[in-house]
């Protein structure tokens, strides 16, 4: 079996797949994957962070790398939990929010090895390269 990432477009999901997004605190869902996640995912205009319809908002426009990765960790215990549902995540960061993929993919490190959770191909290329560094 090749490895899962998470689509350029996604456009729908199945009953048991969540949406991963970046988002602002105040929950301003206006553009990218917030807006997408807003149109068609059930996110909640008003929430910034955490589980809404079938998203998942991690917030990335409040500061540098260092203020969105207890957002980050607290996702990857959820998804620990919640290992019945796939989660896609996208690009979070890297678009409205100005951050690089080499910036943001690091975070989702742990989140690599699990098998419920797909991250973008330009992320794992990052991770497993770190990994092969070390």
């Amino acid at each position: 079996m090749g490895l899962k990432f998470t689509p350029e477009n996604i456009t729908k999901l199945g009953e048991d797949e969540i949406f991963v997004f970046g988002s602002n605190l105040e929950g301003r869902h206006a553009g990218g994957a917030a807006r997408v996640a807003y149109d068609k995912f059930g996110a909640v205009w008003g929430q910034g962070v955490g589980l809404q319809g079938q998203s998942y908002a991690i917030p990335t426009m409040q500061g540098g790398v260092e203020t969105i990765k207890p957002y980050v960790d607290e996702f990857i215990n959820l998804a620990r939990e919640w290992d019945q549902n796939t989660f896609y995540v996208t690009r979070i960061g890297c678009g409205i929010a100005g951050f690089t993929d080499e910036e943001i993919a690091p975070l989702f490190d742990e989140a690599r090895d699990l098998y419920n959770v797909r991250l973008p191909e330009s992320f794992v290329k990052i991770i497993d390269r770190n990994r092969s560094l070390k």
